[in-house]
């Protein structure tokens, strides 16, 4: 059920070198060899390459936000960075793309010597795939960055040319996915033998996504035609959904356990493989020890974005009230919160078989994260719970929100099929247009709740403050975490708490977001002197 890890690792040999640095130095016209590019084989090994740049766990990546709290402050929150001289967000897109363009070019030959070019196609639409997957994270962090479409050898001028206007890049970005979408093969047809390929509604998917993160991004930074970019996120995950292959599993919290894995949950759509246990863990991750020492501890500010079950935030609702006791908190809130965040009650690891309250010396919000939590691996020290990347969700979600801001409306019929199928399974009322008109709420605001909550804790909320335009409201206020139960949480670690008795991991005025700068990253000062065509972008010196 699993890719061959084997061939993964002999794809890393073959195609990239033993070490990085080596992948590094080796230009990607070496890989000419007349004994390859001869058989499928021969491709499936090259693509199984790209395949280990398959993103890891977000297990740190949501401190960037306002979601997440770690051991201590976060640079990218708080406003503190400085030009890095290297950053692997830069270095490690354009080798997927170096890896991806020498397939592109080098593969067809296979077909002169007898391999179907039906075959041929389907490993070149996995190529442009990635390549597709790598600009868009460029884009996403640094805007405008230099378009390389072909291999090159190490002193070609073209190496070393001025960035190209991000709406080119994103444009080569919709072009590789919608070659994707033609060309790779549906859920059924790749079967369980194939499963953790990528497939054409894996393909739908993310254009969704990387077309909804530009539509909003143009719409609320005034860049480019946001229109243009919403409806393709729109029809691309309405052609997700059409498809017929996916679906929402039954359980949120199975979602991140070893129940959630494999082609039978069918809202799986992209994942990261891992290992299969202890006696064959060449892939294994550490998520639950490292968050439970304090990696990414949930906040304030996304605990009270849970509704309660009458489908109402807790300012508005009649059943909400004020907690006197830790467990309290959970009471009459989505279960998507139960499901995310440890309480009295739950397993939890060897030595103290059931949670009970969180250890402020790690979890130091006073809310501890759930995500991965399993006792057999906390003994082993090693996980094999794969990362499902892009899960169905994320597409209903993505539709919702599409709609909404294309048409500045969305229909009863679309949130049912959007919103309210998220909130059966976390037992929320549903939410209407009418429901929201009697209830003063605002729809987008429903919107982005409804993807903070089901998205939580996956790497996302970053991404989308940076796009809405909100980073600059959300980032600079202080990070809160729960109320301090002094009776409950006992004395061996006394927080900080503000005014009303919250803990306060970091106060406002040690936060900044500078708008002229922090809506992109800065370019590492290495690349700056290896190519004086590239410039920094605005504010990072």
């Amino acid at each position: 059920m699993k890719i061959t890890h084997k061939l993964i690792v002999l794809a890393v040999v073959i195609i990239g070198g033993i070490t990085s640095c080596e992948i590094d130095r080796i230009p990607e016209t070496n890989l000419s060899d007349p004994s390859f590019w001869k058989t499928e084989n021969d491709i499936k090994l090259a693509s199984n390459y790209l395949y280990t740049f398959l993103p890891g766990l977000p297990q740190t990546s949501d401190v960037w936000s306002d979601d997440a709290f770690g051991s201590g402050p976060n640079p990218i929150s708080d406003g503190t960075r400085l030009v890095p001289a290297t950053d692997g967000s830069y270095n490690t897109p354009y080798r997927i793309i170096r890896a991806a363009n020498n397939i592109l070019e080098k593969a067809p030959a296979a077909s002169d010597n007898g391999v179907d070019p039906g075959i041929v196609a389907t490993y070149l639409a996995e190529a442009r795939f990635f390549r597709a997957w790598a600009y868009f994270s460029l884009v996403q962090r640094y805007g405008d960055v230099p378009l390389i479409l072909e291999t090159m050898i190490e002193t070609d001028e073209r190496l070393f040319g001025p960035k190209s206007p991000r709406a080119e890049v994103m444009d080569a970005v919709y072009e590789d996915l919608d070659y994707a979408i033609e060309n790779l093969k549906s859920p059924s047809e790749l079967g369980g033998a194939g499963y953790g390929r990528v497939s054409n509604t894996a393909a739908m998917a993310f254009k969704s996504r990387a077309a909804l993160f530009e539509g909003t991004f143009a719409k609320y930074h005034g860049t480019g035609d946001a229109d243009k970019h919403l409806k393709l996120a729109l029809d691309a995950a309405k052609a997700c959904m059409d498809s017929g292959y996916h679906s929402l599993f039954q359980s949120y919290f199975g979602l991140w356990q070893y129940e959630g894995e494999g082609p039978s949950n069918p809202e799986n759509i992209l994942v990261r493989q891992y290992g299969k246990d202890v006696s064959e863990s060449i892939l294994f991750h550490n998520a639950q020890r490292n968050l439970e020492t304090g990696a990414a501890n949930p906040t304030k500010a996304l605990v009270d974005s849970y509704l309660m079950k009458d489908g109402l935030p807790m300012s508005k609702s009649p059943i909400y009230q004020s907690p006197t006791e830790i467990i309290e908190v959970f009471s009459n809130r989505d279960k998507r919160m139960e499901a995310t965040l440890f309480k009295e009650g739950d397993e939890y690891i060897a030595t103290q078989p059931t949670f009970n309250v969180p250890n402020l010396s790690f979890q130091r919000t006073g809310f501890a994260n759930r995500r991965y939590a399993n006792l057999t691996d906390w003994q082993n020290s090693r996980s094999f719970i794969d990362y499902a990347i892009i899960r169905y969700a994320e597409v209903l979600l993505n539709y919702a929100e599409a709609a909404y801001e294309l048409n500045g409306q969305i229909s009863d019929s679309e949130l049912d099929m959007t919103l309210n199928a998220l909130r059966v399974r976390a037992e929320v009322a549903p939410i209407s247009n009418a429901f929201a008109a009697t209830n003063g709420l605002d729809l987008r605001e429903e919107i982005r709740r409804e993807r903070r909550v089901e998205l939580a804790l996956e790497g996302f909320r970053y991404w989308d403050l940076i796009r809405w335009k909100t980073a600059e409201v959300e980032l600079p206020k202080p990070v809160l975490g729960n109320f301090y139960f002094a009776e409950e949480f006992g004395t061996a670690v006394t927080p900080d708490v503000d005014e009303n008795g919250f803990i306060l991991l970091q106060s406002g005025e040690n936060r900044s977001f500078d708008p002229q700068r922090d809506y992109l990253w800065p370019f590492p000062v290495n690349e700056l002197g290896l190519n004086p065509s590239l410039e920094q972008n605005p504010g990072w010196q």
